[in-house]
């Protein structure tokens, strides 16, 4: 596969599973029971608010058939790649990519359960957090259910501005934006998540002009929120894109060895960086690098057999926008 068309190939998948990503946030807010929610808390019960919330791994279940599809179009794409042979009699073969081959289906099973188990136990870590401090703090037990999963709009129907969506450390991000708000204005003119037509706002209030009002905070911090998801909805769809499609190139690959159609040692994979200041120093030391199939690269942050390697550490995966780049020697073993 050409470099260039696997770069086309995230350009395609990264927007459709980063709006897979919020569309299933959408899905968990819009069923959330905010009544219940309220009644559970006013009664001092976190874990039957929490119920109230849903947190269903069924509510992400777009989000799966996402990076279901972004893997088959990996795979089939790979396949694509690989050139037209010809049988003993001449007819004419082309190997083909099959979702439903034994290994890549457990993997796409396993991987994909995993992956939104991780994503719901983290929402209910992060809400079951923000609802007990919001008992604690003695806030009113419907504000602290709508700051959880947002307010709806009257035009677009959908709650924002809510943290469900958010990781535990970005909902403190959010804590701490508010507690500028209140305390510090200027402390927030650092944020890069903030919503910057309101800095002149701030910056009156900072130098002793005019206080913000309660108003101006909740649309400030709401706006903060929406950003907040968006950058999560990027992280996720960016390193998820990455794995699956990479995944895919690596179990096509394998697919075509087990069918006869190449030949392992015939297949060397190159290292593509996306040579711009964003490419992380371990892979840019990476970048022109090759290895046979089967091999595995060394980086500085340890070993990694692709971009977006499932099995490498997390500093050495998430984030990644590199690609492999497969090379097939037709000619290996002929004399």
């Amino acid at each position: 596969m050409a470099a260039n068309n696997f770069e086309q190939l995230i350009n395609s998948w990264e927007p459709r599973l980063r709006a897979a990503f919020i569309d299933a946030v959408y899905n968990v807010r819009n069923a959330a029971q905010v009544d219940q929610i309220a009644r559970m808390l006013d009664r001092g019960d976190v874990d039957g608010a929490l119920r109230a919330v849903g947190l269903d791994p069924n509510q992400w279940r777009v989000f799966d058939k996402t990076f279901e599809a972004a893997y088959e179009a990996g795979g089939t794409a790979t396949a694509n790649s690989l050139p037209v042979m010809h049988d003993a009699d001449g007819f004419r073969v082309r190997f083909q990519f099959s979702v439903r081959n034994p290994a890549a289906e457990q993997w796409l099973k396993q991987y994909s359960s995993t992956m939104v188990r991780e994503i719901v136990d983290d929402q209910r870590n992060m809400a079951r957090e923000f609802l007990r401090e919001g008992m604690e703090r003695g806030i009113n037990p419907r504000t602290t259910a709508l700051d959880l999963v947002g307010r709806v709009n009257k035009t677009t129907g959908k709650r924002e501005g809510g943290v469900i969506g958010l990781t535990q450390t970005q909902e403190q991000w959010v804590r701490n934006y508010m507690d500028e708000l209140d305390n510090d204005p200027a402390a927030s003119l650092s944020r890069a998540l903030r919503d910057k037509r309101f800095d002149r706002a701030v910056m009156k209030a900072a130098n002793g002009g005019e206080p913000l009002s309660a108003d101006l905070k909740a649309k400030m911090l709401s706006a903060y929120k929406n950003r907040a998801l968006k950058l999560r909805a990027d992280t996720i769809a960016r390193s998820e894109t990455i794995t699956a499609l990479h995944q895919a190139q690596s179990d096509a690959l394998d697919q075509a060895i087990q069918s006869g159609d190449l030949k392992a040692d015939a297949i060397t994979m190159t290292w593509r960086s996306a040579h711009d200041d964003k490419v992380r120093e371990a892979h840019q030391g990476l970048d022109g690098q090759s290895v046979k199939r089967g091999g595995v690269f060394q980086s500085m942050l340890g070993p990694i057999r692709f971009p977006g390697d499932p099995s490498a550490t997390a500093a050495n995966r998430i984030g990644c926008r590199c690609w492999l780049e497969p090379s097939v020697d037709f000619l290996s073993g002929i004399k």
